[in-house]
């Protein structure tokens, strides 16, 4: 069961260190994200503070999945 969940957290990790980067790609290329002037809006700001907390998380669930899974935590 702890290889399991072990091999869960780095599958979690890794689809989201996939995913993240691709939608902000999108959320950075709407026209939303910047206004006339060329600065970034609230929206831009709101969804990369999303994107940081989200990879974030990933790496953290990605490294506990690995040391778990070598034994070292």
């Amino acid at each position: 069961m702890t290889t399991a969940l072990c091999v869960l957290l780095i599958l979690n990790g890794v689809f989201n260190i996939a995913v993240w980067p691709t939608f902000f790609r999108r959320v950075a290329g709407d026209p939303r994200a910047r206004d006339s002037a060329g600065r970034p809006t609230a929206f831009f700001t709101v969804h990369l503070v999303i994107v940081i907390v989200a990879l974030t998380l990933a790496a953290v669930s990605l490294l506990a999945g690995v040391l778990a899974l070598l034994d070292v935590w």
